[in-house]
């Protein structure tokens, strides 16, 4: 197993323990487009990804990328907020999204102000599991200026 597959595991199975249970809610297909852009713009940003409809797999529920959200039917809002932070995180560069310290840094900052989690308890879980995060990431495309 690659350094990046172990990064994506132990985020997968911090989000199954930690944000899962605290966060409910589902966003159905036709209503991503607008959280996608409200996320958007609230972070300063123009021209969203776009949402596309896909299958879910066993392996994948959703892809984002810097262009675009792939998303079944409905989706955990934790899920969605998580392939928009790869969004956020997308150098669009053509290397493929990762689960590093800028992308959880973003992701948490999305929970924190989205799905209206505790940011220490985030901090302190993420500490307990080992997954590095950086506080301060800012989206891709506000930090190449």
């Amino acid at each position: 197993m690659s350094r990046r597959e172990a990064a994506a595991r132990r985020v997968y199975a911090w989000e199954d323990r930690v944000v899962a249970p605290r966060d409910r809610s589902v966003v159905r297909f036709e209503n991503m487009q607008a959280l996608v852009d409200h996320v958007w713009a609230s972070e300063g940003l123009r021209w969203p990804p776009r949402i596309r409809h896909r299958k879910a797999t066993r392996a994948t529920l959703a892809t984002g990328s810097r262009l675009a959200i792939e998303a079944p039917d409905e989706l955990p809002s934790w899920v969605l907020l998580h392939e928009i932070a790869h969004a956020l995180a997308d150098h669009d560069d053509g290397r493929p999204g990762d689960h590093g310290p800028d992308f959880v840094g973003l992701y948490v900052h999305l929970l924190v102000r989205h799905a209206r989690l505790d940011r220490a308890l985030l901090a302190d879980s993420l500490a307990e599991a080992g997954i590095a995060w950086n506080p301060e990431a800012r989206p891709v495309l506000l930090t190449r200026a």
